[in-house]
């Protein structure tokens, strides 16, 4: 996929990991975009995020992006299945939901509601 058709909208969930407090943000669809970053880094930018280090795991077939941010750090990890996840491995959901609260403005993005109570 080159671009995404903007009425699609990049799809996420915004939900608990599995049997945890902690929360993250699920993409489900369109993180193989390759305007992807960019846009979700401009949906962001109100938080200056700042990539600081980037690792490319080729024997997981997965990429880690790890962001400083005026608000904290924060991890962007993309698996072979195309999905993307934004952790922050704090104990607190502070960054996170400050995340979701800029993407939940940004036309771009599309939460689409799960039950967090299916993560327990």
């Amino acid at each position: 996929m080159d671009s995404l058709e903007l009425e699609d909208g990049y799809k996420y969930h915004f939900r608990p990991g599995y049997n945890s407090d902690e929360y993250l943000i699920e993409f489900r669809s369109g993180a193989e975009d390759t305007l992807f970053i960019p846009n979700f880094l401009k949906a962001i930018a109100a938080i200056n995020p700042v990539l600081i280090d980037a690792a490319d795991l080729w024997m997981n077939d997965e990429v880690i992006l790890k962001f400083n941010s005026d608000i904290g750090a924060f991890t962007l990890s993309k698996d072979i299945w195309d999905l993307m996840f934004v952790m922050t491995g704090e104990d607190d959901n502070v960054i996170i939901e400050k995340i979701n609260e800029l993407l939940l403005v940004d036309k771009k993005f599309i939460n689409v509601w799960i039950d967090p109570e299916i993560y327990k």
